[in-house]
């Protein structure tokens, strides 16, 4: 079963948008771990929800996809991965979610990444 895991990211009012514009970029990067299927990984943001209030001051999302739990779980321990959270998010995150959840075959073709975010 396919493994989408999707993190939304807040960031604290004292950092600066070319620190957010860097972890944009770094995080765009795991995508050619061999561990993130077909290169599945899209970071968009800042968010443009409307009105604002509802996206809870959430700025940006990750969405990657992994062949199964075994693939995702090297993708959580890999370097690189660790390398992009504890340089440019730990430090300076005010908050975090993540919600990780299996489809089947049939259905991971039906959650495709908007096109929209793949470029900030």
């Amino acid at each position: 079963m396919t493994v989408i895991h999707m993190v939304l990211f807040k960031f604290r009012a004292d950092v600066s948008d070319s620190h957010k514009e860097e972890f944009v970029t770094e995080l765009q990067k795991l995508k050619h771990l061999p561990c993130v299927m077909n290169s599945r990984l899209v970071v968009g943001g800042p968010s443009i929800t409307d009105p604002i209030q509802r996206s809870q001051g959430f700025q940006y999302v990750l969405l990657s996809y992994h062949k199964d739990r075994q693939a995702f779980a090297e993708y959580q321990a890999s370097d690189e991965h660790h390398r992009v959270t504890s340089k440019y998010l730990w430090p300076f995150k005010e908050d975090v979610i993540r919600f990780d959840f299996e489809v089947d075959g049939e259905d991971d073709g039906a959650i495709l990444p908007i096109q929209s975010l793949v470029d900030i």
